[in-house]
């Protein structure tokens, strides 16, 4: 496996709720939750999480389809100083194939994707109190209310794409 290639990160609303989607899919197997920060006029830290992933299992094409279907992907917002709405490449190659694909998907999309690729810089993770915070917060109000239609949408549009190992721990939360 290219190491380069093997993960990616990606912000767009809470990292909680982007750490909950992407934790639950098949090929991803590793979420690291905090901030991330790139370059220039994206130099501040920003919520988002790094995906680790194995490209034979889960391209990157269908983790930018499903990023892009679980949050406001198409709403320029005045949170998105602190919900950058973005892709963040560990290379050129990746920065230009997230890009493209970015570009291929807005035909899905009724309003204009604000997704955008930017070169990733700087981690600083979350507190060890609030990672992993859906895992351990299911029934918590802002998981019912935020997080666990995010996984609904995940078990109807993308249920191929799911962990089996951890559809039944989804089900019995987002039912």
């Amino acid at each position: 496996m290219n190491n380069e290639l093997d993960k990616i990160a990606m912000g767009g609303g809470c990292h909680w709720c982007t750490e909950a989607v992407f934790q639950s899919l098949a090929g991803v197997t590793k979420v690291e939750q905090g901030y991330v920060a790139s370059v220039d006029e994206n130099s501040s830290f920003s919520e988002a999480v790094i995906i680790h992933f194995n490209p034979d299992d889960i391209s990157l094409k269908t983790l930018i389809e499903i990023h892009l279907h679980t949050h406001k992907s198409t709403s320029n917002h005045s949170m998105r100083g602190k919900y950058r709405s973005a892709v963040y490449s560990f290379s050129e190659i990746q920065k230009k194939e997230s890009e493209c694909i970015i570009k291929d998907f807005q035909i899905d999309f009724e309003y204009k994707l604000i997704t955008k690729v930017f070169p990733f810089q700087f981690f600083k993770p979350s507190r060890e109190a609030i990672q992993n915070y859906y895992q351990k917060n299911p029934d918590k109000p802002f998981c019912k209310t935020f997080i666990d239609p995010k996984l609904r949408l995940l078990l109807q549009k993308f249920s191929d794409q799911v962990n089996k190992t951890k559809v039944a721990f989804m089900a019995t939360t987002t039912v």
